[in-house]
């Protein structure tokens, strides 16, 4: 005996079913469940002769020998528009009809009791005792897939049990929490029992779960197996998730980088990357061809999905091409997001090292936080999010990192919390709340309670905001005492015009443009030469990036840099037009 769904067209009731084929047949008790929670026992079947002759064009045809009330229930829910999975069937050896006949006698005579959770709780006890999947489908003529989404009903906290046996949850939402742990059940039954709140269900609640959007495995652009990131599989349906979207979208967007640089290479002069969520309309482009100017538009979905559209210009742009007039060139940014990433995370950790040190103007940095708000005033910790482990790797072993760490140290031991904690921000020791911090807070000086307060106003500063600019100038900071270049920054640049800068920079304009037709590969090396002081080349010291000092500039006009952007912004109107765009505004002193 084989067990497979089958669609629903690809079936019909043989004469032989004990149940008949002429006589209507009541359905009225099972009609509800079916609508519900669709088929879950297997009709007995058997293969038509004469069918499936035709190869996979031409599947084979079934014949019911057991289960006529559970395809014309399934059948009405079809009808109703409802729409019905493939339905479980058990298929038997082709064979004389006392055979069937025999198949369908014992069907409807001893079926298994179809309650989902007594079926649960029964499945589960004999796990436990030993039975495994495949053993335990064959003797209760179930598919595999039918007892693993059984079981996964054992993942559920009883209460949850409970409620779904008094249809007090409806079984989708059911079926999500299955893929929940069991704190994350128990925060959803509190939501269930406050009456100021409701609980989430249906879509909804898999959003909830996921912290967003639901990101399924398939929209993965890189090697999911080789990152071993965390997936949730979704036995009721067909796709795995990401458990966590923000490892998803570093390694996402890292490909996307990758894919886009070879799509330049490949002679595309332009690749515009739309901002995610963004809808890449096509009644709004005309195709055109790469020689005659066309681009690829890159669409991102808040789904994780994907899709290059290559060969397209905006239908304005393509009347203005037919009146043979240019196009402006889309420019896109002089460095790739992981870059960007890289020169925010090294400028962040620069400014809160010397906030660190500055407690009077920690404390008036947190009375704007106060007043103002911000991305991060919840109050929550600042993630320091990266794109992959190079520049991870990169913060976590910089100067700055250590020095801060330093006095986040000193504070954890201010307050008598573990070393071990991760952050003074959100700490709760001993579960004394906020009372007992109090208390903690209390006991201390001024001078110490501004020593907590510098800290923890560097741990919830915003990355790559223009107050990084703002206060980098205001204190003056210089990133050569705290960083040097690193591979992971070198490797991460990709734009050839951006490596000759770079190469003129530490190696002088003679130099770069020697070597100006050379590979970037080898231009690379030229740079660590000069960095380091090998292989003859004279060592340059303290190197800062334009794209990393105080304040911060682009090299090309192209512009795209976080941080230069965020210079002009905080920059005062009147110094910049009688200095010009590259000049450098002082800040007024604090009082």
């Amino acid at each position: 005996m084989e067990l497979m769904h089958i669609d629903l067209a690809r079936l019909s009731v043989s004469s032989l079913n004990m149940r008949g084929t002429k006589k209507t047949c009541d359905i009225a008790n099972i009609l509800p469940s079916v609508r519900a929670r669709g088929v879950l026992v297997p009709l007995i079947v058997r293969e038509l002769p004469g069918t499936g002759e035709g190869g996979v064009d031409s599947p084979p045809a079934y014949e019911i020998l057991a289960g006529k009330r559970r395809f014309h229930a399934a059948r009405t829910v079809a009808e109703e528009g409802g729409g019905i999975e493939d339905l479980p069937c058990a298929v038997i050896e082709p064979g004389d009809d006392a055979a069937a006949l025999e198949a369908s006698l014992i069907e409807n005579v001893a079926r298994l009791d179809p309650d989902e959770m007594t079926r649960c709780e029964t499945f589960t006890r004999l796990v436990r005792e030993g039975r495994d999947v495949e053993g335990i489908a064959q003797t209760f003529g179930l598919t595999a897939l039918q007892v693993k989404r059984t079981l996964a009903l054992g993942n559920l906290v009883p209460r949850l049990r409970n409620l779904y046996r008094s249809d007090g949850i409806d079984a989708v939402s059911l079926r999500h929490l299955t893929m929940a742990s069991k704190a994350r059940q128990k925060e959803w039954l509190d939501l269930h029992d406050d009456e100021r709140a409701t609980a989430p269900t249906g879509s909804w609640l898999k959003a909830w779960l996921f912290g967003g959007a639901s990101i399924p495995v398939s929209a993965a652009l890189f090697d999911v197996e080789a990152y071993k990131i965390e997936t949730i599989a979704d036995l009721f349906g067909n796709e795995a998730y990401f458990a966590s979207p923000d490892a998803f979208w570093g390694l996402q967007m890292a490909e996307v980088d990758n894919r886009v640089e070879a799509l330049r290479e490949a002679g595309w002069g332009e690749v515009v990357v739309l901002e995610r969520g963004d809808t890449f309309h096509s009644w709004e482009h005309e195709r055109m061809g790469q020689a005659k100017g066309g681009r690829v538009y890159v669409a991102i979905g808040h789904r994780g999905d994907v899709t290059f559209h290559e060969g397209y210009v905006t239908t304005k742009e393509a009347r203005r091409l037919e009146r043979g007039e240019a196009l402006e060139k889309v420019t896109r940014p002089e460095v790739s997001s992981t870059v960007n990433a890289y020169i925010d995370l090294h400028r962040h950790a620069a400014v809160r090292a010397r906030l660190a040190e500055d407690t009077g103007l920690s404390l008036r940095v947190m009375v704007a936080h106060a007043i103002a708000g911000s991305c991060l005033w919840s109050v929550r910790v600042e993630p320091q999010k990266t794109p992959n482990d190079a520049v991870a790797e990169s913060i976590e072993n910089s100067l700055s990192e250590s020095l801060f760490d330093a006095r986040r140290c000193e504070v954890l031991a201010l307050l008598g919390f573990d070393a071990d904690t991760p952050t003074v921000t959100a700490g709760n020791p001993d579960g004394e709340g906020l009372c007992g911090l109090l208390r903690r807070l209390i006991a201390l000086d001024d001078a110490e309670v501004l020593r907590v307060l510098a800290v923890v106003m560097g741990e919830t500063l915003g990355m790559g905001s223009s107050l990084i600019e703002m206060l980098g100038q205001h204190m003056a900071v210089t990133l050569a005492d705290v960083w040097q270049a690193d591979d992971a920054l070198l490797d991460a640049v990709r734009d050839r015009e951006v490596i000759g800068h770079l190469l003129a920079d530490v190696a002088g304009e003679k130099v770069a443009a020697e070597n100006a037709k050379a590979t970037s590969k080898v231009q690379r090396g030229i740079i660590r030469d000069c960095l380091t002081g090998s292989n003859g080349r004279r060592k340059h010291e303290s190197w800062v990036p334009r794209w990393m000092a105080f304040p911060a500039s682009a090299y090309t006009e192209r512009g795209g840099v976080g941080s230069a952007e965020c210079s002009v912004r905080i920059a005062d109107p009147a110094e910049v037009e009688k200095a010009g765009p590259d000049t450098s505004n002082p800040l007024p002193q604090a009082a």
